[in-house]
């Protein structure tokens, strides 16, 4: 007996732990009880009836990303080409989403393509080709619209790639080879441009900095040579006054020693004999210096007489 109660006791223990659920962060559990839906559980513990309750999908709450096989479109302008696109997506109703659709994420596909699609062939090429917001914009509104029935919200829709035909591409990529050429060649003329005006402006800035320094110099030069001749002009008006000084000492000085107009009288003569001394042939005497020379004459001659008597 006690062995069967204990084989009944672990019997027990068995069903309840597996019918205890734990529901992980970001997720929800669908349970049906006899087949039907009964609720859906949220994070945490919870506890199922044997035999009765089954969790008939369990449910990522996180944002799903689906990358869709490329899909053949023609454009407005018949051109045909291949986009393959990526859906950012999140499940918002774990219910809606287990009953609504039965695989939700082939549903999304092919929804995705029927609508690029429509939208393309709204477009020409060229808008195609440079209308990747518009086109994106537009899926995510519709997809999110479509697949709201189904517990989905659709958050962004981005087309991965755009694939023209062959012949288009190298059209393209000769327009576009082209396109960088003439930017190149604008760069380079713009560059020997900039080249050249920054050696015109170098050029010009040489010439304006030498006649700069030409014209210092012949400032320098100018008022050296002024500086010199005030110099001289004060080295003569220097000399004047020295020698006029000289000269008014020497006759204060004679005056001083009381000398007569004879004394001057001789002064004047040893003044023209300096002049004279073997520098000039004619010499002109004033008639007051004759007279006194001859007076001097006679004074000699009766001196003489004077002794011999």
């Amino acid at each position: 007996m006690m062995i069967f109660l204990l084989v009944i006791l672990i019997l027990v223990l068995i069903v309840i732990m597996r019918n205890i659920k734990i529901v992980p962060q970001a997720h929800a559990y669908v349970v049906e009880r006899l087949g039907g839906y009964k609720e859906t559980w949220g994070v945490g513990l919870h506890f199922k009836v044997p035999i009765l309750d089954k969790v008939a999908k369990r449910v990522s709450l996180k944002e799903q990303v689906v990358d869709f096989e490329p899909q053949a479109v023609i454009t407005k302008d018949n051109v045909t080409m291949q986009i393959d696109t990526v859906v950012f997506f999140q499940i918002t109703d774990p219910k809606q989403y287990a009953y609504g659709v039965e695989s939700p994420i082939a549903a999304i596909e092919n929804l995705t393509a029927t609508t690029l699609r429509n939208i393309i062939g709204d477009l020409e090429l060229d808008e195609t080709l440079t209308s990747r917001e518009t086109i994106n914009s537009k899926m995510r509104t519709s997809l999110d619209i479509a697949t709201d029935p189904w517990g989905i919200k659709v958050n962004r829709v981005e087309l991965k790639n755009i694939m023209p035909p062959k012949a288009i591409q190298d059209a393209m990529e000769k327009q576009m080879k082209a396109e960088r050429e003439r930017r190149e060649a604008i760069l380079k003329a713009e560059g020997e441009k900039k080249s050249t005006i920054l050696v015109a402006e170098g050029e010009k800035e040489s010439v304006i900095l030498e006649a700069e320094a030409s014209k210092q110099a012949a400032i320098l030069k100018a008022e050296a040579e002024k500086e010199k001749r005030i110099q001289e002009a004060e080295g003569q008006a220097e000399a004047i006054r020295t020698v006029q000084k000289a000269t008014a000492e020497g006759i204060e000085f004679i005056k001083a020693a009381g000398a007569d107009d004879a004394v001057l009288t001789l002064k004047s003569l040893e003044a023209f004999a300096k002049a004279a001394d073997g520098k000039a042939t004619k010499i002109i005497i004033p008639s007051e210096l004759q007279g006194i020379a001859g007076l001097t004459k006679t004074i000699a001659e009766v001196a003489h007489v004077e002794k011999a008597e």
